[in-house]
């Protein structure tokens, strides 16, 4: 899809991946609204013509209120990116109850209820485009944060669901999958990612605007996945082709950062 003159929406577009999407759609002539808790109106305010709206996609009700306003500021929306995640949770025992229902809320349900409220106007005209981040968790796993894993997969799911159910009437899709980036989720902070370390162990970090240039590229030629880590495809090969060798090295992963 050619961004150009394209109606895009980017959540938790206040910072790190997602304001680097935002930054880069409007760099290729889309019309952008950024969307987040808090930081979007900020970003939006250096970008000509772009929007920021404040919204809370953990609710249904956000995520029907930022479709909805989102139309009134764009006229229609041809492109909307789920990108607003959270890193919260520990081990299956430690986490509270609460960071489960946050993870799933942010990292997973808001795709789906966001999706609720465009696919209608989508399949209607036989057009659209839902783009997802999960990451490379979402295809492997994430030592350190059960919620992290369970709903990073998740969203990689429910992005080959989209992809499959309605490929075939317009509507295309993307997932991004990276390992780490310099972000504050990646870093020490009130919401950084347990096991934050060994991501950063894993491979390169990089920066958000590299991974927002590969991820414009991809949609401009409707891939779907965008893995700007390539060693993950290698890794996910390994898993496929022998799963308890590839335990067994993330479990040695695990020791040699973590410890235990």
């Amino acid at each position: 899809m050619e961004l150009q003159g394209k109606n895009v929406v980017v959540t938790g577009a206040g910072r790190g991946i997602g304001e680097a999407l935002a930054r880069e759609f409007h760099a290729r002539g889309a019309n952008v609204v950024l969307a987040d808790l808090r930081g979007a109106r900020d970003v939006a305010a250096t970008l000509d013509g772009a929007v920021g709206l404040d919204a809370d996609v953990s609710t249904e009700a956000g995520n029907r209120a930022l479709v909805e306003q989102s139309i009134v500021e764009l006229g229609q929306i041809d492109l909307f990116f789920a990108n607003a995640g959270v890193g919260t949770g520990a081990g299956v025992v430690e986490t509270p109850e609460d960071d489960w229902e946050l993870a799933m809320n942010v990292n997973v349900h808001a795709h789906r209820w966001a999706a609720k409220y465009l696919l209608p106007d989508w399949l209607e005209r036989g057009d659209g485009y839902f783009c997802s981040t999960a990451s490379a968790a979402g295809l492997l796993a994430q030592i350190g944060s059960g919620p992290y894993t369970v709903t990073k997969r998740a969203a990689v799911a429910f992005a080959e669901y989209m992809a499959i159910t309605y490929g075939d009437r317009g509507v295309k899709v993307t997932c991004l999958c990276p390992q780490g980036v310099n972000t504050a989720m990646l870093h020490a902070g009130d919401d950084a990612l347990p096991g934050g370390n060994v991501v950063k162990a894993a491979g390169d970090v990089l920066e958000p605007a590299d991974v927002a240039v590969e991820v414009a590229d991809t949609i401009e030629r409707e891939g779907f996945f965008v893995l700007p880590h390539p060693e993950v495809a290698g890794y996910m090969q390994l898993k496929a082709e022998n799963p308890e060798r590839w335990l067994g090295g993330m479990r040695k992963l695990q020791r040699s950062v973590m410890g235990g």
